[in-house]
């Protein structure tokens, strides 16, 4: 994995409901250096919402942006 402002891995979860993209993103953040970060696109509302639950408790920084309607970049930069 890749830090921000380099290209950084991306997770394409389009499709994918809860809690598939959640897992596949905690596997991630486990590859991850402190400072590294990863970005998970989704079409699923309730994927952003379950990722900055589960994230920020951990004190992981997590940018969320919606490039789309319906489309959400999630940027996750492990702790």
């Amino acid at each position: 994995m890749i830090g921000i402002g380099e290209n950084m891995d991306k997770l394409n979860c389009f499709g994918d409901y809860c809690p598939v993209p959640l897992l596949k993103a905690k596997d991630a953040v486990k590859t991850l250096a402190p400072g590294e970060s990863f970005m998970l696109v989704t079409d699923h509302s309730c994927v952003v919402e379950s990722m900055e639950e589960y994230f920020s408790i951990r004190r992981h920084k997590i940018l969320v942006d919606e490039i789309i309607n319906g489309v959400w970049e999630i940027t996750i930069t492990k702790h």
